[in-house]
């Protein structure tokens, strides 16, 4: 296959582990990065030998360029993928896919008026760890899958993050912040949700930094910070999840599939390794089970790889846009169930994306 080129759009701390990844790869060549600091994508580029440095504007004139890959702010998400869109580029955005719905939509009507493809991250299900747990489930080491949880808590970030002040803000929080790695997960696993309820607060009106170098800042908390929400799935399962900056220490697990036959204890979704184990009601035991799939490091941009590879053969790429804006409705619907005291119907229904064969192999 012609490898395909690949531009960087935001040279921000995420970016290191996808050009280490991605620069190793033959299905994609980065040809270069872009970033509105000009010093940082220079500084980018030479250290990971790029061809050259760029703003945005340069990277979507490029003909070479057929992929941006867009590792911008949140909140820069939907002008620069649509910007790429218009200009005839394929997208590749760092989750959420965008701050609200509707812009969310027009980034996919767009895709599909100019037949471009349009991936999002997370991307951390294709890895070894999710992809064991997607065979056991399909083939049945369960059972019948009846209920999900996922538990996503901790303090906060003001004690560790340089710069945590966006964490509290609309469009951030534990769920949006989070939330994508275990709705995609599950969403994978066990098909698209139908309905959510939800409740949400923020317990603490302020928060005081105590990272460097802000430490002493005061943060205002504009943004629930423990959200609970109910998923109603298709399928008839029924799922918990729990984001949370407000919960000092737990004993949680990150993510459990209960079925008929038995109960998966999955790993943290935020990673791509495991461990996986299993009880069921033949062995009556948890076992920790061999991981059947590769790509258990950290392997960020596996989602583009795969684009790129179903952009060559016309097959459907897995970290879609589609998928990627039902998870956007999903905690959207959350937040709207909460504060409305109601259920909330998700509209969209994406495929549940087809499962990795155990011999493929991107990097």
């Amino acid at each position: 296959m012609t490898s395909i080129g690949i531009a960087i759009v935001g040279c921000g701390n995420i970016s290191d582990i996808y050009l280490q990844n991605l620069t190793q790869s033959q299905t994609v060549r980065v040809l270069a990065c872009a970033d509105l600091d000009a010093a940082l994508a220079t500084a980018t580029a030479a250290k990971y030998g790029l061809p050259y440095a760029a703003m945005l504007d340069d990277v979507l004139r490029d003909p070479s360029v057929e992929i941006i890959v867009n590792l911008t702010t949140p909140d820069a998400h939907a002008a620069v993928a649509m910007a790429a869109l218009s200009v005839g580029k394929h997208v590749y955005n760092e989750k959420p896919l965008a701050l609200g719905l509707a812009e969310a939509r027009q980034m996919l009507e767009l895709a599909a008026a100019k037949n471009l493809r349009l991936g999002c991250a997370p991307d951390t299900f294709l890895g070894g760890g999710l992809q064991t747990c997607r065979q056991l489930i399909d083939d049945g080491a369960i059972g019948t899958p009846v209920a999900a949880t996922a538990f996503m808590t901790c303090a906060g970030h003001e004690s560790w993050h340089p710069n945590p002040s966006f964490y509290y803000q609309p469009g951030a929080g534990p769920l949006f912040d989070m939330g994508p790695y275990y709705l995609t997960a599950l969403v994978n696993l066990l098909g698209p949700v139908q309905r959510v309820t939800g409740m949400a607060r923020a317990s603490f009106s302020e928060r005081t930094v105590t990272s460097q170098p802000l430490g002493g800042q005061v943060i205002e908390v504009n943004t629930p910070t423990h959200i609970s929400g109910l998923l109603e799935f298709v399928s008839g399962v029924q799922g918990t999840i729990i984001t949370s900056f407000d919960v000092q220490a737990a004993h949680l697990p990150s993510l459990e599939i209960h079925g008929s036959l038995g109960s998966l204890s999955l790993p943290d979704p935020n990673t791509f390794g495991g461990p996986v184990q299993l009880f069921t009601t033949a062995q009556p035991a948890w076992q920790q089970l061999p991981i059947a799939h590769g790509y258990t490091d950290n392997s960020r941009g596996l989602g583009v790889l795969d684009m790129a590879v179903a952009l060559r053969t016309g097959a459907a790429h897995r970290a879609s846009g589609a998928l990627a804006l039902h998870v956007l409705e999903v905690m959207h619907g959350i937040l709207e169930s909460a504060e409305a005291g109601q259920h909330v119907t998700i509209q969209s229904r994406p495929s549940r994306p087809a499962a990795l064969a155990t011999e493929l192999r991107f990097l």
